[in-house]
């Protein structure tokens, strides 16, 4: 059996597809296995998975059709063999050495899950941000606020952990990683980051995790479980989600009503907790009203997180 399992939900992926499956193949450990999960594409996704499919006998394809990527994870897990699951999204692109570090890392028994550090793109090579990485464990305050691992790209745990947190909510669209791993870290997971590049993370105007009104509002579900372990959010809390959100809005080029929504929303829940540090929270606030003016150059170095 293999060390590590990756799991790639596809829904129309035809036009990224076969560079993330490259990203993959390119990995300095071979030990893995990859399972694709298509989700009824209309596109050449099932005919592009099929030729994988042959081509090495590490990839199989499964079909899940209209059930959403949730639902293909969930699925994808449960046909997994390998030890470690890992998540890569169908136009996402993993570095080379990812595996290998995590390979490493994961040598520590008391070690759940881990994470690393993410660059947001559009055009290969170029990154417009990168994320932060904790020096301290995931916990529940740190992802109710600006939640680190930003990506499902970005997280692989063991799968008997996986499998003993019940898997994603197949039925939200939004935010389902963020309960996800709410649920993990609340029932004892330990999930650590690593200050290294895993991830190349492709920002897309269009996709779902781009739609920042609709996760704001989808932020209840996610305080429930959060209560659920404890936590009481506070006006701080809910201040630091939105800049987080807005941040987010600014990097995707979202110049207009998301980004003062988001940030307005933050300030009238904290503004102090919004603002601070100056250099996050005063240039979100700034960026949000004055982006549109601003190069595009500029705009990259004030929201780089």
């Amino acid at each position: 059996m293999p060390e590590f399992t990756i799991i790639m939900p596809c829904f129309n992926a035809a036009k990224t597809l076969n560079e993330s499956i490259g990203a993959l193949l390119s990995q300095t450990i071979r030990d893995w296995e990859l399972i694709c999960i298509d989700d009824g594409s209309t596109d050449d996704t099932p005919k592009l998975l099929k030729g994988w499919e042959d081509a090495d006998p590490r990839i199989k394809m499964l079909r899940n059709i209209g059930k959403g990527p949730s639902a293909a994870r969930n699925m994808g897990a449960h046909h997994a063999t390998g030890e470690i699951l890992c998540f890569c999204d169908a136009d996402d692109l993993w570095v080379p050495s990812k595996l290998e570090t995590l390979h490493r890392a994961f040598l520590d028994d008391t070690t759940d899950g881990l994470f690393g550090r993410v660059a947001f793109f559009r055009r290969r090579g170029k990154a417009d941000a990168h994320s932060t990485v904790p020096k301290a464990p995931l916990s529940v305050p740190l992802l109710m606020g600006e939640n680190p691992v930003c990506t499902t790209s970005n997280i692989s745990l063991r799968r008997k952990v996986f499998l003993q947190s019940g898997g994603f909510d197949s039925n939200m669209v939004h935010n389902e990683d963020l309960e996800w791993l709410i649920r993990l870290v609340g029932s004892g997971a330990s999930i650590n980051g690593l200050d290294q590049l895993h991830v190349w993370y492709r920002t897309n105007p269009q996709g779902l995790s781009s739609d920042l009104v609709a996760m704001s509002r989808s932020r209840q579900r996610v305080l429930a479980t959060a209560r659920s372990f404890g936590f009481q959010p506070d006006r701080r809390a809910e201040a630091i989600y939105m800049r987080y959100l807005a941040r987010r809005a600014l990097r995707l080029g979202h110049y207009g009503s998301s980004a003062i929504y988001l940030t307005f929303s933050g300030l009238m829940q904290s503004p102090r907790a919004f603002l601070f540090p100056l250099r996050r929270g005063l240039l979100t606030a700034i960026g949000s009203l004055c982006a549109p003016l601003l190069p595009k150059s500029l705009r990259r170095s004030l929201f780089n997180r």
